[in-house]
């Protein structure tokens, strides 16, 4: 077998261009890598999916392949969204689990992500184990239907007062095949919006972080006359959130305070983890409802580690990450996080009233082609000076915090890009704040704005 190239090895988990980086053969050998993985946690079995890529299937088959030549048994759920992956993991896979899924990334991108022993699996553990020895019995794949009991799960935790109607967008990607049921059983109407499964990804990206995608579910929500609307990702795992004559959509970090507001009802001083990239509003909430605030680097193996570490409830990210351990294992889950907000609303569809909102921008992602990102964010930070700051976070890039905002700038985990956020407590102080960060670029390269 032919070892799989370094570079799809992630901070997070594993990336690749299908049948370039990511080949059926690598995904064999990363399958007996895993293998090795699970036997050293002492598992014998681990839970796989995948979501609607063109390749998935192929690589999900030689994923199984590679799995069942390293001694481990593959609990194959088929076609289903990450959360899903994750419930199958700790409910009938020892705490093993890997989904072949590309997220949000262009059509012939895929990937995996993974949990190992009950723990986020990185794509640099994964590497180290290709060349581990392998001299266990070949086991071969079982398929298992686990969706009838994780709709049942999700329902259970998070039942509304009343029922709300919903515009359910899936992009053509995997949510569409449970979400619009788990909803349907929660007693909601729904509106289903390219929620059959196609890989081509016909209609709109599958990436709510991006405004462009957002106008077909705004279009439905407004003839609907629906009451909320729901926006998925490709695989399942993160959310986006209009409501009624709302003109923006409302940033995660927003509705993260929504939901520590109603975790900390129940858990006063539970502590509540969020990447750099949130709101400058959300550590002051989270104090002001009884919380411990938790700033940590953006990825989900950095959220749930942390979370794992203390104990934590719940935690988010500003790209629509929601992850949740109150009477749930503690991954990111979309389709629950959508069923506790309509939960919510449907006891207050003014609930956003007293949520703090600043002049804030969406993440801006700037390409740096060939240049590595961290030895940038490495020269910003010896060349810049931010004079009027109080506050510099280096934990993962570079935010600056001012007495009205704050600027950040960190290289992405999966991408040959730049990542940047800003926010000002009104207008003025944005563009102020944008202005010092586009200075600060300039130093390294006249070119990035």
């Amino acid at each position: 077998m032919t070892t799989p190239p370094p570079s799809i090895f992630k901070a997070n988990d594993i990336r690749g261009i299908y049948e370039q980086t990511l080949t059926e053969d690598g995904a064999r050998h990363i399958g007996r890598a895993l293998a090795a993985a699970v036997l050293q946690a002492g598992g014998t079995r681990i839970a796989l999916a995948r979501d609607g890529r063109l390749s998935s299937p192929a690589l999900a088959k030689a994923l199984a392949q590679g799995i069942g030549d390293g001694g481990v048994i593959t609990l194959d759920i088929g076609l289903a969204p990450t959360p899903a992956l994750y419930h199958a993991a700790f409910s009938i896979g020892d705490g093993n689990g890997v989904m072949i899924t590309g997220s949000h990334n262009p059509p012939a991108h895929n990937g995996m992500k993974m949990v190992v022993g009950g723990k986020t699996l990185r794509g640099e553990s994964v590497k180290e184990l290709l060349n581990a020895p392998h001299s266990a019995t070949p086991q071969t794949a079982q398929e298992v239907d686990i969706r009838s009991d994780y709709i049942a799960a999700v329902a259970a935790a998070a039942t509304p007062s009343k029922s709300l109607h919903i515009v359910v967008d899936a992009g053509n990607g995997v949510a569409g095949a449970y979400a619009p049921q788990l909803y349907e059983q929660l007693g909601h109407r729904v509106t289903s919006l390219f929620c059959d499964v196609d890989g081509n990804f016909p209609n709109h990206h599958p990436d709510p972080a991006q405004p462009k995608n957002l106008i077909d579910a705004r279009i439905a929500l407004a003839e609907s006359g629906a009451d909320i609307a729901f926006i998925f990702d490709g695989d399942g795992d993160r959310l986006g959130v209009l409501l009624p004559g709302d003109e923006d959509w409302i940033f995660p970090d927003r509705l993260l305070m929504l939901l520590a507001r109603d975790v900390l009802l129940r858990h006063t001083g539970s502590r509540v983890v969020f990447d750099v990239k949130c709101s400058g509003h959300l550590s002051p909430w989270i104090k002001h409802h009884g919380g411990i605030p938790d700033m940590q680097p953006t990825g989900h193996a950095f959220i749930k580690s942390r979370m794992q570490e203390t104990g934590a409830l719940l935690g988010g990210e500003m790209s629509g990450h929601f992850y949740f351990a109150e009477n749930w294992p503690g991954f990111d889950d979309a389709l629950l996080a959508g069923a506790k907000l309509a939960s919510i609303f449907a006891t207050d569809k003014n609930a956003m009233r007293d949520i703090p909102r600043a002049a804030a921008s969406p993440e801006i992602v700037l390409d740096i082609g060939d240049a590595n990102g961290r030895e940038l964010i490495a020269t910003i930070k010896e060349r810049a000076h931010f004079a009027t700051a109080e506050n510099i976070i280096d934990i993962d890039g570079l935010r600056v915090e001012y007495a009205d905002g704050f600027g950040l700038v960190r290289a992405s985990n999966t991408t040959a890009s730049l990542v940047l956020r800003f926010e000002g407590e009104d207008d003025a102080a944005l563009e102020r704040i944008k202005k010092d960060f586009n200075n600060a670029l300039a130093l390294i390269d006249c070119s990035l704005d």
